[in-house]
């Protein structure tokens, strides 16, 4: 049986890919309308997005056109993915000898390679800079059909992997730490109804924290309420948020970033305001934070869901907190940026670098620590 042969250039391409999705953890972008080229996007590299482009270029004027299609689209991808900047490389494998890339080297965040097998690489120190092993990774002993059927087989494997993970991550759990606060919440109510002195032993209040060192105070107060609205509104809100935050985040995360939330709200709640604080409010923005966070990482996902739900109802709470009497808004605003930061130091599943988590925690401590020493030692 003859064996069969792959084309030069389909050979490269096909390396290419496998580099950049078994090794790099690339996913590859349906682009409606391109031919000829393959887009990759991986939000967590130096280059968002790789451009693997076979079709023919022969002069100048088709690569200027070529830019400018890739810029439209950059610009699409940017919008979708809430991302401020992304890095562009663009591969070119059938360039003709008329084009002289040399012309567009300023292009901003697009950088371009030409080449005809996989140590061309090696010229662009920004290829390399960014991917040291490339040329190593894409040298196979295999050849032909073989080579087609590892490169094949490994992908496979890795889109497996990734479909894995994915449900493990977006497949419904049950919110038992959600349940559980819920719980706790309700029946604190039922107590505070027959005895109204657990609202005074119990709610935020900057004199009885600072002056008594009733420190407690900074945890319970978030789970007294003041009326059935009151704990009706946020029970509800619990409900909705925390049973798809704790499905993501898992049980104790989840419970970690709820308290940590809960403290940064009473934080910045007596830092501003020497009055009464109660609610669970502090917390569940500090959830809405946390799901922003979560939201952001896998936003190939879940974009849509963080522009067009999770953005505008933390806008709006705020503005309603601003413009209405008897809401503790500094208490949400501590809470929303205690659970970002929170999150980031718990981490997201198979996204979070020890390097971010770490970084959360510092950014965390630094912020109650800032609050902490102005309203302690201060005494601001």
């Amino acid at each position: 049986m003859n064996e069969i042969v792959i084309d030069k250039k389909e050979e490269l391409v096909m390396k290419l890919l496998h580099y950049f999705i078994t090794e790099r953890g690339y996913n590859p972008v349906i682009i409606r309308g391109v031919k000829d080229e393959i887009w990759l996007e991986n939000l967590e590299d130096d280059y968002k997005i790789v451009r693997i482009v076979s079709g023919y270029i022969h002069n100048n004027e088709q690569f200027k056109f070529d830019i400018f299609k890739t810029k439209n689209l950059l610009k699409t991808i940017k919008k979708k993915t809430l991302s401020f900047k992304i890095n562009a490389l663009s591969i070119f494998v059938n360039l003709g000898d008329n084009v002289d890339i040399s012309e567009f080297e300023d292009t901003p965040n697009i950088k371009f390679a030409n080449i005809h097998e996989a140590e061309d690489l090696n010229k662009y120190r920004f290829v390399i800079n960014a991917f040291p092993d490339i040329t190593k990774d894409m040298d196979f002993k295999e050849k032909g059909l073989e080579l087609f059927m590892k490169i094949t087989s490994d992908i496979n494997k890795k889109n497996e992997g990734d479909a894995k993970m994915n449900e493990d991550v977006f497949s419904p759990k049950k919110p038992v730490i959600t349940y559980a606060l819920i719980i706790i919440n309700v029946i604190v109510f039922i107590l505070s109804m027959f005895n109204d002195s657990i609202l005074q032993m119990f709610a935020v209040n900057r004199f009885y924290i600072v002056e008594l060192g009733q420190y407690y105070r900074l945890f319970t107060g978030i789970f007294l309420h003041a009326s059935i609205l009151h704990i009706l509104f946020n029970m509800y809100a619990l409900y909705v948020i925390g049973m798809q935050l704790e499905s993501f985040l898992g049980k104790w995360k989840y419970l970690i970033v709820y308290l940590l939330s809960g403290l940064g709200g009473s934080m910045l709640s007596i830092f501003f305001d020497n009055g009464f604080s109660v609610g669970a409010s502090g917390a569940i923005f500090g959830l809405m934070g946390a799901l922003l966070y979560f939201g952001y990482h896998y936003r190939v996902y879940l974009d849509s869901v963080v522009k067009s739900q999770i953005i505008p109802l933390i806008v709006i709470n705020l503005l309603i907190g601003f413009t209405s009497t008897g809401i503790d808004n500094w208490a949400h605003i501590g809470g929303l940026v205690g659970g970002i930061l929170a999150t980031m130091a718990v981490g997201v599943k198979y996204k979070s670098t020890k390097f971010e988590m770490i970084n959360g925690a510092i950014m965390y401590l630094i912020f109650i620590g800032f609050l902490g020493y102005m309203v302690f030692v201060r005494g601001i």
